[in-house]
């Protein structure tokens, strides 16, 4: 037979298998898909290590315990002073005609010593004398014992049922200097009115 067409393989002719090629191609895949995974690995450990840097750079210092002590606030005076009624007294011989006295515990609780420096109450027609005579201080965890000596000077003025009535103390430390107002209580609003009514009774002027 003769004709023209694609010549037959001599012997010891094969066919050139693609597979090789595919496998050629697949490892190329591989091999750069690892080369992406690796740099981005390495991406992102170069971030995380910029950012705890950055994290570490800008993190608010604690201060030394010596400089945190330094900068704790003294508390005002009257958060830390409390004024307690003890009992009526005997006004000293001393005292002029229309007076009585009582007694009142000052204390104070925490901080720097606190001063004393004037008591007053709110009535007109009465005076008020302290002893021990202000300015006196008391320190922090101790109390004092003060004697507080009324004068009706004019009865007019002074009231004959004292219903809720207080003292102005004056108080002072490092921090601030405060008039602070204390309830002393109803059983110093009645002690109170009763030695107004019997300092009246006769109305002497």
């Amino acid at each position: 037979m003769s004709g023209i067409g694609p010549p037959e393989p001599g012997e010891g002719t094969h066919a050139q298998d693609p597979r090789p090629l595919r496998r050629t191609r697949a490892a190329l895949t591989a091999r750069h898909t690892r080369h992406r995974r690796i740099t981005a690995a390495l991406a992102t450990t170069a971030v995380t290590l910029a950012g705890g840097g950055y994290l570490y750079a800008t993190r608010p210092h604690q201060p030394p315990p010596h400089e945190h002590r330094a900068h704790v606030q003294v508390p005002y005076p009257a958060q830390v002073v409390d004024v307690t009624y003890l009992e009526g007294r005997t006004a000293p011989a001393s005292a002029p005609p229309r007076s009585f006295s009582f007694e009142v515990l000052v204390s104070v609780a925490s901080g720097p010593p606190v001063t004393v420096t004037r008591v007053t109450q709110p009535y007109a027609g009465v005076s008020l004398r302290a002893e021990p005579p202000v300015p006196f201080r008391t320190r922090e965890g101790s109390a004092r014992k003060v004697t507080i000596t009324m004068h009706v000077t004019e009865c007019e003025k002074a009231p004959r049922n004292a219903g809720l009535p207080f003292l102005d103390v004056t108080l002072r430390n490092t921090r601030a200097i405060q008039v602070q107002s204390f309830i002393l209580g109803p059983r110093y609003a009645q002690d109170l009115s009763h030695a107004l009514q019997v300092a009246c009774s006769n109305n002497v002027g």
